[in-house]
């Protein structure tokens, strides 16, 4: 290790970490952000979400199971949400340079760096996060010892990331007897998985697609990262959809997903101090007992007191009151702020896509 490269994390109050560079040497900036799942590390790095983001594990071991196989199943990466890293870095406690595992090809480290992705290692991830909880996600640099350090701090959320993301042509999956226009603002893999295998051929377009003027039985708006408030076309298209009520066609909606159709219905959002980012966020289903264990990964929330009327929350969050999920008191239509499709995280709530098909049945009768 006497090769070893030093990196620093600075934040934008000026705080800074010393520490060892892993991955890609070079310098990049983004929003500083913090995860406390204690698994499912390639699912998390190839979320589309986490675009622009610098990501914080605050499981201090990372790296000791490898790089899954990039293995294809019906067109999509088995072990994967995307088809390539999405965070800006990422930032460790203690990276494992030795991995084991049945299916492993390469190191975590090797990845990034095939991915252009820096990483840092040996820092006091505990006090980074403490520090984010406390002040604020904030923006930051990450510098690598020879690489030139950015100039500015760069706020990712000022640009259109789900246009980055998206898909820039439409695709199709499976052979299903359910058409499912999936509108792609930065979709994980799970969510075309968890369609095909209800039946369902999955048509996925790109985040400004008017899809409003295809034959469908129903649209899933998916995930993605940013500020919804940028999804401007997306947004006016939803609210075509729902004007065109006489069809009856039903809308699901995931994390970013949701905020949209929550815009779309009237609503406001809002940036969260810290975010939600974990594998373990309780949400209360409204108007019963049943609490849930969910995944999530979201800066944004809605205020569901601004919603139009005829809409009502869905779901609560039980840690700190957000909102997380919407539906409309009589037509089909829905969404959910968490993750019913995990990859990674628990799949408690996953009986949130047969109540969707339900409603497409109900539709075509």
């Amino acid at each position: 290790m006497s090769d070893k490269k030093t990196a620093r994390l600075i934040l934008e109050d000026g705080t800074q970490f010393e520490g060892y560079s892993f991955g890609a040497e070079t310098s990049v900036s983004g929003e500083v952000v913090f995860n406390t799942a204690m698994t499912g590390y390639p699912e998390s790095l190839t979320d589309p979400s986490y675009s622009g983001q610098i990501l914080v594990s605050t499981y201090p071991l990372i790296g000791n199971y490898g790089v899954p196989q990039f293995t294809e199943q019906d067109g999509l990466l088995r072990f994967f949400e995307s088809d390539r890293i999405h965070i800006r870095a990422l930032v460790v406690s203690d990276y494992s340079f030795e991995h084991s595992h049945w299916n492993a090809s390469e190191s975590l480290g090797q990845w990034l760096k095939d991915n252009g992705v820096p990483g840092i290692w040996g820092v006091d991830t505990r006090r980074i996060t403490k520090i984010i909880r406390e002040r604020g996600v904030m923006l930051g640099k990450l510098v690598i010892e020879g690489s030139p350090e950015p100039a500015e701090f760069v706020d990712p959320n000022k640009e259109n990331l789900a246009a980055l993301v998206s898909t820039k042509q439409v695709e199709t999956y499976g052979n299903g007897k359910y058409r499912i226009v999936l509108v792609d603002c930065g979709c994980k893999y799970n969510i075309v998985r968890c369609l095909t295998k209800r039946n369902a051929t999955v048509i996925r377009v790109p985040w400004d697609y008017d899809f409003t003027q295809i034959d469908y039985d129903g649209v899933m708006l998916s995930n993605g990262p940013g500020d919804p408030q940028q999804c401007g076309a997306t947004i006016a298209n939803i609210r075509k959809a729902k004007k065109a009520i006489a069809l009856g066609k039903p809308i699901f909606g995931i994390c970013l997903g949701n905020q949209l159709l929550s815009i779309a219905a009237g609503a406001t959002t809002f940036k969260l101090k810290y975010g939600h980012r974990s594998h373990n966020q309780p949400a209360l289903m409204v108007g019963t007992d049943r609490a849930v264990i969910t995944s999530q990964n979201h800066g944004f929330a809605v205020d569901t007191t601004t919603l139009d009327e005829g809409w009502e929350p869905y779901f609560v969050n039980l840690n700190d009151g957000t909102s997380e999920g919407i539906r409309h008191r009589t037509k089909p239509f829905f969404s959910v702020q968490f993750h019913p499709e995990a990859s990674g995280g628990p799949v408690d709530t996953e009986f949130l896509f047969d109540d969707f098909i339900q409603n497409i049945e109900k539709c075509r009768k």
